[in-house]
């Protein structure tokens, strides 16, 4: 959870119930109720992740009160996981290509963070033959930027520049845009790694648009609440400082005015 996309957290958590399938249960209230408490417990671990919070409640949603028997139960369960997996993974894919095709030849954009989303759209667009110049802001404290930069590095046809945070305004003027991904959106708020606001507040004030690239599913429409995770101190600064209380909050809240395009699986919609 502190060094992958939410959209790897939520196949790793789905994949993990599969386990429950080689446990043995008295009957099908018992083998219900595991799942149930399983899957409640992954999606608690962290509060933050839409995208986790969506496969738990999709996958106990299609197997609870379904079948009559334990072996039917456990089938059933197979099979969602096999399906919310490949519709997540399918998702991000269908995002990537979308957004491959958003790029053009000798852009220049700026990312932030690490999405795998972004990356493989960039890859995409690349191997098109399309040169593109690309920075890229370290996203600290935890330096995710870094992760991506080294990738970008591997790919033809791909400039990499690595700064700081704080020196995207610098940068701003020489992109035609903003590209990043997205943990989730609620209803008017881009929920991303910390840093997504400030640098959406920059890039709307200089006048280059913002593009949020990622799958339908990270749309969250229910009575989803998103909780931020507060991480360890000790990525802001080593040594604790009397008196002062470290804030590391791990996402911040954009506003979607600030974003001008959002790139999912059902294609290229502009906000």
């Amino acid at each position: 959870m502190q060094t992958h996309s939410s959209s790897v957290v939520a196949v790793k958590a789905t994949v993990s119930l599969g386990e429950l399938l080689d446990r043995d249960y008295r009957n099908v209230e018992n083998y219900e109720r595991d799942l149930e408490r399983n899957a409640g417990a992954l999606r608690r671990a962290n509060p933050s992740h839409a995208s986790l919070h969506k496969a738990m409640q999709d996958l106990v949603d299609h197997v609870l009160g379904a079948t009559d028997s334990v072996e039917d139960a456990k089938a059933r369960t197979r099979e969602e996981i096999d399906r919310i997996v490949e519709e997540i993974e399918t998702g991000k894919s269908r995002a990537a290509d979308h957004a491959a095709d958003t790029f053009e030849d000798g852009e220049t954009f700026l990312t932030h963070d690490y999405s795998s989303t972004v990356l493989q759209a960039i890859e995409s667009a690349a191997a098109a033959g399309n040169h593109l110049t690309a920075y890229v802001t370290e996203a600290r404290p935890r330096y995710l930027g870094r992760k991506t930069v080294r990738r970008l590095a591997e790919i033809d046809r791909v400039d990499p520049h690595l700064l700081v945070d704080s020196a995207a305004g610098y940068v701003l003027e020489r992109c035609d845009r903003v590209v990043v991904g997205m943990d989730c959106i609620v209803e008017d708020t881009l929920y991303n790694r910390v840093g997504t606001f400030p640098l959406a507040a920059a890039a709307n004030v200089v006048g280059v648009p913002v593009t949020v690239v990622g799958s339908r599913s990270k749309i969250i429409e229910d009575d989803f609440v998103f909780e931020n995770e507060q991480r360890e101190p000790a990525e802001v600064i080593r040594e604790p400082v009397e008196g002062v209380t470290i804030e590391n909050p791990a996402y911040d809240a954009t506003p979607m005015h600030l974003v001008d395009s959002v790139v999912t699986d059902q294609g290229h919609h502009d906000h």
